[in-house]
């Protein structure tokens, strides 16, 4: 797969063999080995099959050299997990052991316990009392165990409900540990006075394991100025975009009257050439500040590192913006899984600099391994409203919703969102980087046109990509917000995108700004008093900030797990109760689910506090 962009190993996950350690005449630790063992080694082979770093690679897995049923083996597990840099572990056994003498007790790893169902030996009962013993020491642990009761020599046919867990406790941690020591790379500052994108920085620092990196915007133009980028890669890029970007309406008129004078508004064609090779190196600079660039001169031996940023953001407006070609075709095409090179590993560049949406976006990219949507929270439409404007009558999702969400932005989400590319069963869809293939990229493309940016928004010009999203597929929205005295929560709304006629879709858009990129979104509702999800409208009533993001999928169980072991609370949510996990210790602070979660993030703290 592709190499890792980032400095630093990814994660490993380590597997503890948990053993009764009694041994004597009846031979009892000995006979329990080889379950133990295979146990393990299934834990292990799920884990390979089916998660996934970042850049494509199945993650690594390793296991304690012997089965740990005492403190010595324990602790030549810990050293042995030092070494090989494991930051998540999951201790598995189908019998009673000895908890105290057997438990992870490293306080920075991300922790799971199985204990197998089964009748001949209580796999159950150490499960509860090592549990007991993580909850007593604040060292939260997933438990994992199985509905059904399975016989002695199932230790290796794992049920469904087993790998499902193991599964979404596996992704989570694996994209909570990935984040750790990364950067968030800011190029600019405030946007627009929007509160919502405030940096601060002890977010990213004690929640997330991340540092903030801070970089003027006059830097993409240092480097422009004196030629601190691949003239190589430059060219490469700027020849894929003739060749791949349309170019789609400009709606700006020739020139208007200010104070008396003729003031043209039109850019000319020779402009618009200029602006289109300005935008192309500032996507090859934001990409180089992001990653670093071994391919760079040896004169610029200080800007090849980069800043090992994992996720970022684009001030813009105004200062940029109105001088300088927007950011939006570098902001589009980094938040896509592919560019002049094809198909690779999303960047994550937040909008106006939006850092707790970028973060939003960050976590359902490292969970799904797709790119994600950026968009403005703008608009609802009830069913009563489309049909006065446009004669069209819901139907579908969007009808059971009772109306849909605008989710629209200047010309910045990625262009899988299109919904032009279809899986193996013809069903839309937005896929995985490593499953993009040319064919994909070239309907992607396609599907988009990119249009000049209107003298109202952006005066210096550039261009936004325009699609609208053809297909129904289900997504998940969410968005992190910064709460005094709280500190960050997670809002998430699953739903799906919806595909309105053509009349119908443009209609609407020409009342807003029809050159930017759409996506019509009906969230699952559930139509009780009171609900924040009773239909679309309380959604978008009951959201915390002008911006969301949008993964392909409905992820939100695996974000609960996620944030709970990043100590977010999640505060509004439509997934279905028996989805939802936890680490065990949470049932000790309340019977409200909710609560509970409130209570937990409160009293364990973040992780690098």
């Amino acid at each position: 797969m592709a190499k890792n962009r980032y400095i630093g190993d990814y994660p490993v996950i380590g597997i503890r063999p948990i053993v009764d350690g009694r041994r004597g005449p009846q031979m009892m630790r000995e006979s329990l080995e080889p379950l133990v063992w295979a146990m393990a080694e299934s834990a292990k082979k799920l884990f390979e099959e089916n998660l996934f770093y970042s850049n494509g690679e199945p993650v690594k897995v390793v296991m304690a050299d012997t089965c740990i049923g005492r403190v010595p083996e324990a602790a030549a597990c810990a050293n042995k997990f030092k070494k090989e840099g494991v930051s998540i572990t999951l201790s598995v056994t189908p019998c009673w052991c000895y908890g105290s003498e057997t438990m992870d007790m490293d306080p920075h790893t991300i922790k799971g316990v199985w204990g197998f169902n089964g009748t001949e030996r209580p796999g159950a009962v150490y499960l509860a009392a090592v549990l007991a013993g993580h909850a007593q020491k604040g060292l939260p642990a997933f438990g994992i165990y199985g509905h059904e009761v399975q016989d002695r020599d199932q230790v290796t046919q794992m049920p469904e409900d087993v790998k499902e867990k193991l599964l979404r406790f596996g992704r989570a941690a694996v994209a909570v540990a990935t984040m750790r020591g990364k950067s968030y790379l800011q190029i600019g500052s405030q946007c627009m006075g929007i509160a919502g994108s405030i940096m601060d920085q002890s977010v990213l620092e004690e929640y997330f394991g991340m540092r903030v990196e801070s970089v003027d915007e006059v830097e993409i133009l240092r480097r422009m100025e004196e030629g601190i980028y691949n003239e190589e890669e430059f060219q490469k890029a700027l020849a894929w975009t003739k060749e791949h970007c349309k170019e789609g309406r400009d709606d700006n008129v020739e020139e208007v009257d200010f104070l008396g004078e003729k003031v043209r508004i039109k850019f000319t064609p020779e402009e618009k050439e200029k602006q289109w090779e300005f935008t192309v190196k500032m996507y090859c600079i934001i990409k180089d500040l992001m990653a670093g660039n071994s391919n760079l001169s040896d004169k610029f031996e200080e800007e090849k590192v980069g800043h090992n940023a994992i996720a970022g953001g684009f001030q813009g407006q105004r200062q940029w913006t109105d001088h300088w070609p927007n950011c939006d075709y570098p902001e589009a095409l980094l938040s896509s899984t592919f560019d002049y090179e094809g198909a690779r590993e999303p960047y994550t560049l937040a909008t106006e600099n939006d850092i707790l949406n970028g973060m939003s976006m960050l976590m359902m990219r490292l969970l799904t391994h797709r790119a994600q949507i950026f968009a403005d929270v703008r608009t609802y439409w009830s069913g009563e409203a489309t049909e006065r404007v446009t004669g069209y009558k819901l139907e579908g999702k969007a009808k059971e919703s009772n109306g849909i969400i605008h989710l629209l932005n200047s010309g910045a989400a990625c262009l899988d969102a299109s919904g032009v590319c279809t899986d193996e069963n013809g069903n839309a869809t937005m896929k995985k980087w490593w499953e993009v293939t040319d064919e994909d990229i070239k309907k992607m493309t396609d599907a988009t046109v990119w249009c000049e940016a209107g003298q109202d928004n952006f005066r210096g010009g550039g261009f936004s990509s325009h699609y609208t999203t053809k297909a129904e597929m289900p997504c998940t929205m969410i968005r992190m917000n910064l709460v005094k005295g709280l500190g960050p929560v997670l809002q998430i709304a699953e739903g799906w995108t919806v595909n309105l006629p053509d009349d119908v879709s443009d209609t609407l858009m020409e009342r807003t700004n029809p050159t930017w990129p759409c996506t019509w979104f009906a969230p699952r509702c559930d139509g009780k008093e009171g609900s924040p999800f009773k239909t679309a409208y309380e959604v978008m009533m009951n959201w915390g900030a002008n911006h969301g993001a949008i993964s392909y999928g409905h992820i939100g169980a695996d974000l609960i797990t996620m944030c709970s072991m990043l100590r977010i609370p999640v505060c509004m949510h439509n997934v279905p109760e028996d989805d939802i996990y936890r680490p065990a210790c949470w049932n000790a602070f309340g019977m409200d689910k909710e609560g509970q979660d409130y209570r937990a993030c409160a009293t364990y703290g973040p992780m690098y506090k």
